[in-house]
């Protein structure tokens, strides 16, 4: 009745290290928007750690840069330029019928 014990087998996963995105001579500061621009996304968003392969002391400094750029103006709150491109030709043809009557 006994079953005969199978010793439990690991898979061992060769994990291969990736370089960090943020190199040891860049300096996380809201003025260095080149730096700052790769961790937002398409829509404005902060990208979270996960995808951004930080460490959670970097991550919270890319937080507090963008949003410190944010608040002094350097980067926006969105990146929406087809909708505000959209919204002006929007204006443009209500301003042209509002002319025309």
């Amino acid at each position: 009745m006994d079953k005969p014990k199978r010793p439990i087998l690991k898979s061992k996963r060769s994990f291969r290290r990736r370089l960090p995105p943020i190199q040891s001579g860049d300096r996380i500061d809201y003025r260095n928007i080149s730096l700052i621009s790769r961790f937002i996304s398409e829509q404005g968003k902060i990208l979270s750690r996960r995808v951004n392969k930080l460490t959670l002391k970097q991550q919270r400094l890319i937080t507090s840069a963008i949003k410190q750029a944010r608040i002094l103006s350097s980067l926006p709150f969105l990146n929406n330029e087809k909708q505000f491109e959209r919204t002006e030709s929007t204006a443009q043809t209500i301003g042209l019928r509002t002319r025309n009557k």
